[in-house]
């Protein structure tokens, strides 16, 4: 009788580093047109070419088997997805999985807040660019404001142990919004995060060298009207925080270009549609939807295709904002 096969209690990449954090993107399909994260004009993949709710819970089940202990999901929209919840539930019962979490941008939270909460997810991450209704079209393309902040009304009310706002900082687009939209966060007991533009696939609207407000520039603006206090607290991202010391709100500052962060990573992602992303800014990746389809439902064959891709994981990006993406895939196809 064949023994059963032993796998790691921790994913280890070649550079020592643990992996226990993954983001796990359901669709590629959003109801937005973010500036910085698609083109206009976008083609979406073919319902048939991405990951089932079941096969996305079955990489789900493997990557917390291996270790991993918090599982963000991600989009597109996540909350576009059809029954999105049932994936949420499945997940949410995994019993190694520390933490599941979800970004969005605010649009479906109205409806669906309150199912999200009872689903298992604590902590929630919500995209809001712009308190200005016309600039946030602008900024979206096509969003609504008032619905997305009515979605915040529903989400706090939804008893989420922690909610924090996203916001891409875009020169001579919204730079002028970052004091109102930490006094906005610090308001309702939100943190938020600032986030440097990444330069993922080519999205026609702006020049991204001339776009950029660097991490140290918002900090500066920031310390104009608050006192910021470093902090060493973590949520297993990118984010490095500080505290104000008027209000205790936690502001964090992701920051790709100016302060890189490759060297403690714990990340990988998986796009919607199966493939295992081992870095951000990087095209090494394993496609774990040809395991799913070629040996369905094999968790033990999923799990080796892991632990094996730890091998090709890459030490850091190589962003360049003076230089045509060497990433064609937007941020969307990516997953945020």
């Amino acid at each position: 009788m064949n023994s059963p096969t032993q796998f790691p209690t921790q994913l280890i990449d070649r550079f020592g580093r643990t992996v226990d954090y993954v983001r796990i993107s359901v669709t590629d399909r959003c109801d937005f047109r973010c500036v910085y994260c698609m083109d206009e004009k976008m083609e979406f993949l073919p319902r048939a070419r991405i990951l089932t709710l079941e096969e996305l819970a079955l990489v789900g089940r493997a990557f917390a088997e291996l270790g991993v202990r918090k599982i963000r999901l991600t989009g597109g929209e996540p909350l576009v997805r059809n029954n999105v919840i049932k994936l949420i539930r499945d997940l949410g019962a995994l019993p190694q999985l520390a933490e599941l979490v979800l970004t969005t941008n605010g649009s479906q939270l109205e409806t669906m807040a309150h199912d999200i909460r009872a689903a298992g997810v604590r902590r929630i991450n919500i995209s809001l660019d712009s308190l200005d209704a016309e600039r946030f079209r602008r900024l979206t393309r096509v969003g609504d404001l008032s619905q997305v902040l009515r979605g915040i009304d529903s989400a706090r009310a939804a008893g989420f142990d922690n909610i924090k706002l996203n916001a891409v900082i875009l020169k001579h687009r919204n730079d002028d919004e970052v004091i109102p939209l930490v006094e906005f966060a610090a308001a309702r007991g939100m943190d938020i995060s600032f986030i440097e533009e990444m330069p993922l696939g080519t999205i026609g609207d702006h020049d991204r060298a001339e776009a950029y407000y660097s991490s140290d520039q918002i900090r500066a603006d920031l310390e104009q009207r608050f006192m910021l206090l470093p902090t060493t607290e973590t949520t297993g991202g990118p984010s490095k925080y500080y505290r104000l010391a008027e209000t205790g709100t936690r502001v964090g500052f992701i920051s790709p270009h100016s302060h890189n962060f490759c060297d403690t990573c714990n990340r990988v992602r998986l796009t919607a549609e199966g493939r295992l992303l081992l870095c951000l800014g990087q095209e090494h990746s394993v496609d774990l939807k040809h395991v799913l389809r070629t040996q369905p439902g094999c968790l033990d064959a999923l799990k080796q295709a892991i632990v094996d891709s730890m091998a090709i994981k890459p030490k850091g990006h190589d962003f360049n904002l003076r230089e045509q993406p060497l990433i064609f895939r937007h941020m969307s196809h990516t997953g945020g």
